[in-house]
């Protein structure tokens, strides 16, 4: 399966991503986001790329973000909780380096993933949510037509600071 736009692509993790993941997964800066606690092993990615390919059995699902013209990975974007009764995941998505946030690749991403959740999974909505302070991903949301649902106050402690947690819902028309 390989979902392609304009200016990214989504395929399947590899075992061959695990060096790149295991790099994305332990860069501190991500951690507040992800919260991650303490570093992963190598063994311990090679067991999740295994099984964030197994929607229906593990719930979840991580794609590569690829750009279109060279293939380069250049983040993931995730369905986790799918709830298949319910028709619903939620959503997360990583754009590992500065120079590649604010070029349009996310959206373009979320829209790729949006029509595969749609017309392939049969899911009726997505969610996510967002640190109180995460402007950028507030926007991405924004932007990409999610309704902001609700707010969590002082949801997560970042050092001696308490952050909001903003819900984000979006309803998939059939297309």
């Amino acid at each position: 399966m390989k979902l392609k736009g304009q200016k990214v692509s989504l395929r399947p993790v590899e075992k061959e991503d695990a060096t790149r993941l295991l790099l994305w997964e332990n860069n501190p800066q991500h951690w507040k986001v992800t919260g991650t606690e303490v570093p992963f092993s190598l063994h311990a990615i090679l067991e999740y790329i295994d099984q964030a390919q197994h929607i229906r059995t593990h719930g979840q699902l991580r794609l590569m973000i690829c750009l279109t013209d060279t293939d380069e990975p250049i983040g993931t974007i995730d369905l986790y909780n799918a709830d298949f009764k319910h028709s619903r995941a939620a959503v997360g998505i990583l754009i590992d380096e500065l120079s590649h946030r604010q070029q349009g690749y996310a959206i373009e991403a979320l829209e790729i993933l949006e029509n595969y959740v749609r017309q392939i999974l049969g899911f009726h909505n997505l969610y996510c949510s967002v640190h109180g302070d995460n402007e950028a991903s507030k926007a991405l949301f924004d932007k990409a037509g999610f309704e902001r649902i609700g707010v969590r106050k002082d949801w997560f402690l970042d050092g001696n600071k308490w952050l909001d947690e903003i819900l984000y819902q979006k309803c998939l028309e059939k297309k």
